[in-house]
C-alpha cells in the first residue's frame, strides 16, 4: 500500500492549491475550492495465512463554488480506481463527493 502522503501530493497537483484537508476538526476554516478526504476503510487479500496486498479506500469531497467545476473531472482521469459516487449542494456550495482505491 502507498503512504498516505503520495495521495497528499498528487492531490495537491490535481487541485493546484493547498486547500486540502485530511480529516480536518470542525474547526478548521475551509477555503474554497477545496478537496477534503478522509481513510474509509482497507481492502486486503490474503495468502498462506498472510497479507498479499491491499487497497485503501478515501472517501473524497469536492467543495467548489462553481457547480462546473473540473477538479472531480480531473480526480476520475488520473486515478484509474476513482468513481464518482454523487453531488449536492449546500450554503450555495457545491460538494462532489468520490471514492478512490489507492
Amino acid at each position: 500500500m502507498k503512504p498516505r502522503s503520495e495521495l497528499d501530493a498528487e492531490l495537491r497537483e490535481i487541485l493546484g492549491s493547498d486547500n486540502l484537508y485530511f480529516q480536518p476538526p470542525a474547526s478548521v476554516k475551509l477555503h474554497y475550492p477545496c478537496i477534503i478526504y478522509s481513510l474509509s476503510r482497507i481492502n486486503s487479500r490474503k495468502a498462506n495465512n498472510h497479507f498479499y496486498f491491499g487497497h485503501k479506500k478515501y472517501d473524497i469531497q469536492v467543495i467548489d463554488k462553481d457547480p462546473d467545476s473540473t477538479i472531480p473531472e480531473a480526480l476520475l482521469e488520473h486515478f484509474p480506481m476513482c468513481s464518482y459516487d454523487r453531488t449536492f449542494v449546500s450554503d450555495n456550495l457545491n460538494h462532489f463527493n468520490l471514492s478512490l482505491y489507492y
